[in-house]
């Protein structure tokens, strides 16, 4: 495993001390996991290019009333 060095302001580190004591985990369990969960995260970037794709192929569809199609599925089905 390695060890790294980061510079935090004090007050910071006291509250991730707080943290990790209260969650009984070791100060670098906890900055681990944080990490973990921070590096999982979607970039926005890329959230942002999907959801102007997806504005940009419903652009064209029209108005709908979703009460009408779930009755249309609902009447299909029997």
């Amino acid at each position: 495993m390695a060890k790294v060095m980061v510079s935090l302001p004090e007050d910071l580190l006291a509250r991730i001390d707080e943290e990790a004591e209260r969650r009984a985990v070791s100060r670098s369990a906890l900055l681990a996991d944080a990490a973990r969960r921070e590096l999982s995260r979607p970039d926005p970037v890329l959230v942002a290019e999907a959801i102007v794709r997806s504005e940009r192929r419903f652009a064209g569809a029209g108005s709908f009333d979703a009460a009408d199609l779930v009755r249309a599925d609902r009447n299909n089905r029997r």
